[in-house]
């Protein structure tokens, strides 16, 4: 499913691309016969916005060297491949076609390393919940013995500041209306699976689990919005 996603999205990206490259193309060719010469190149670059930010996000290095004075002529010399003094559509069209690959696989490179960074995340993140979950449980069940009481929970949850923050945040509804106390009989009843009175180390794991599904949940959710926004800035080409 995330390839078929980062597909449609390389397709749509690429969709705009050209057309905002053939946009620029049209500016910068002022009076409309189909060639850049090299006067509508050096006005373009020194006074129309729209196509000094696209060249500078383009990703062809001659393109981008068009902005700057001590390389035009060079990058001229490389972009007019027929040598005839100006760069035709299709000489253009040439150069945004090396634009186009290049913004892709930038594009590819970096969805992996978000990629890598997700798991990253979600590896520390699940080690430190787990390992906060641990320390609740024994900070819950002073008596050491595996299994927390309405009494030892009732206490604590009165008690224990790292209770309290942890039961707040940790993505289980039950858990977290141990804090309530016109709802922690009610929550007990749902922890206690076996109904044995107690909540032991395993149903604590089950509710922990379900905690940490909903967080990573949440998670994810936050890290698209990132990807989503770092997508659309990479996409304004000429806007």
């Amino acid at each position: 499913r995330r390839e078929r996603a980062a597909a449609a999205a390389d397709e749509e990206f690429s969709t705009e691309f050209l057309s905002a490259a053939r946009a620029v193309f049209n500016m910068i060719d002022v009076d409309e016969s189909g060639d850049l010469e090299k006067q509508e190149i050096l006005t373009a670059v020194k006074s129309n916005q729209k196509v000094i930010k696209f060249l500078v996000n383009c990703g062809n290095q001659n393109l981008q060297y068009l902005l700057v004075p001590s390389r035009l002529e060079s990058a001229l010399a490389v972009l007019d491949t027929d040598r005839d003094g100006h760069i035709d559509a299709t000489e253009w069209e040439e150069a945004i076609e090396t634009a186009l690959s290049n913004k892709l696989a930038a594009r590819a490179a970096k969805r992996e390393l978000q990629a890598k960074a997700a798991t990253k995340e979600i590896e520390e993140f699940t080690a430190e919940f787990r390992s906060a979950a641990k320390k609740c449980f024994e900070l819950i069940d002073k008596d050491g013995g595996g299994t927390l009481s309405k009494d030892e929970i009732v206490r604590a949850v009165a008690e224990e500041p790292q209770v309290i923050s942890f039961l707040k945040t940790c993505g289980d509804e039950n858990l977290s209306f141990l804090l309530h106390p016109p709802r922690l009989q009610k929550a007990l009843e749902i922890l206690d699976t076996d109904k044995s009175g107690e909540v032991d180390v395993d149903e604590w794991e089950t509710a922990i689990n379900r905690g940490l599904a909903k967080r990573l949940d949440q998670l994810a959710v936050e890290r698209e919005r990132r990807n989503r926004a770092a997508e659309k800035a990479d996409a304004e080409f000429s806007s």
